[in-house]
């Protein structure tokens, strides 16, 4: 059999790069075959190595709100390159960032700037830590906050135990600092702070998790960590690295009203260049050096020209009705997927918040890890590949929330429920 293009080169990555990626996910261990190599992208769609196009709902795993390659990203780029890629040395664009962070985000007193989310959270666990004197933090299974060793932890025995590693690597002390709880469950925080509150640092949570597919936590869970960590004394992390400005104006803090202590940031900031924050309350941030205690640095943090990449998209979400627009698409997209399901007999459901959607092979939308670990994963496989074939790109993983771009057209949409329906049915 003739090999193509992406198979050629998959076998020549695996030569110099472990399993081929240089992610974990973009390997395709979870579904099997091999991962398409993608060489442009422009507006809704990306084409692979063999010149197939594919109508994209991975979007660079949530970056490209305004599509590949919008034209305003491009000359923003173009620009600031010209006039030199890095300095090491502070810009007007920094503080251009920061400003217009701290005015869309109003939780934010102060901002420092990074090149990744994990380099975000993790710089915020430390802050965190620092400013409470505390060794300990909580986190819940199935959120993902970066590779950071303190948060590569897995749930323990039962809901009061310490977390375990989830990767070799990070040491049995790093793991028992952490508290793993289950997600949305109220009953389950209570107990983890009435048994050691006075040792917790912080709480980081995904206010909507993207990282185990698309997970809604109820409002009063989430005023639950807020009314928690103000009766311990602890500080309330939100993790918006993939929802920030990707649901919301605001984030999930503006959607929900409800505001934490830290937030941090990535993707849509960046516009698809390296691109991560952290900030908020001005007590706590004060904190990080050199005004504190706290070290952080980055010898790229503040790329000139990822900022001038992020600061364009952001300006393109401020145009009037963009937020609005973005979630109909969205909206008509699970709820187009879901009829399709219906008409074809198969057992599957969808969700979506803003510009995020989640699909699921099971009878009704899950609230928490346990629900979306029994979720038919075998069944989402092969619908991932039938669509893949009929050239359109879902995240390759059951576990990873898509994503919807203002460049999405309504025939876009159409043509993959189109594709999705005819798959359904081949899946009975």
């Amino acid at each position: 059999m003739t090999m193509n293009r992406n198979d050629t080169l998959f076998e020549r990555a695996q030569r110099t790069i472990p399993a081929g990626v240089n992610s974990p996910v973009r390997a395709f261990r979870s579904v099997g075959g091999t991962p398409r190599f993608l060489v442009r992208g422009e507006g809704a769609c990306v084409w692979d190595a063999d010149g197939r196009r594919y109508i994209d709902y991975v979007g660079s795993w949530g970056p490209a709100i305004v599509g590949h390659a919008h034209p305003d990203v491009v000359r923003a780029v173009q620009e600031s390159a010209n006039h030199g890629l890095s300095f090491g040395a502070p810009t007007e664009a920094e503080v251009e960032m920061a400003e217009t962070l701290v005015r869309r985000l109003p939780s934010l007193e102060l901002v420092r700037l990074v090149s990744s989310g994990t380099e975000a959270t993790m710089s915020a666990l430390r802050l965190a830590r620092g400013f409470t004197g505390r060794p300990k933090i909580v986190k819940f299974e199935g959120c993902y906050h970066g590779h950071g060793d303190s948060l590569l932890v897995k749930a323990g025995s039962g809901a009061l135990t310490f977390g375990q590693p989830s990767s070799a690597g990070v040491p049995p002390a790093i793991a028992n600092q952490t508290v793993v709880l289950p997600y949305n469950d109220l009953d389950a925080l209570d107990r983890a702070f009435a048994a050691g509150g006075d040792e917790i640092a912080a709480i980081i949570v995904e206010p909507i998790a993207g990282n185990m597919n698309l997970v809604v936590p109820s409002r009063e869970w989430l005023a639950a960590l807020r009314s928690t960590c103000d009766r311990h004394g602890a500080v309330l992390i939100f993790d918006e690295v993939m929802t920030g400005f990707r649901v919301h104006p605001r984030g999930v803090q503006g959607l929900v009203g409800i505001t934490p202590d830290l937030t941090t940031l990535g993707k849509v900031i960046g516009g698809g260049m390296p691109v991560g924050a952290f900030g908020g309350r001005r007590d706590i941030m004060e904190k990080i050096a050199p005004l504190g205690p706290v070290y952080q640095a980055g010898t790229l943090s503040g790329n000139p020209v990822a900022v001038a990449a992020g600061l364009a998209t952001l300006a393109l979400t401020e145009a009037p009705g963009f937020y609005e627009t973005l979630a109909a698409k969205t909206r008509s997209l699970v709820d187009g997927l879901a009829g399709a399901a219906k008409r074809a007999g198969a057992t599957f459901c969808a969700n979506a918040v803003g510009g995020m959607f989640g699909i699921y092979f099971a009878p009704s939308v899950p609230d928490g890890y346990d629900a979306i670990m029994a979720c038919d994963k075998e069944r989402f496989n092969r619908f991932f590949h039938a669509m893949l074939d009929a050239g359109v790109h879902f995240a390759p993983s059951a576990y990873e929330a898509g994503f919807v771009s203002a460049a999405h057209s309504d025939a876009d949409i159409a043509t993959t429920v189109a594709h999705a329906e005819e798959a359904f049915r081949r899946l009975r």
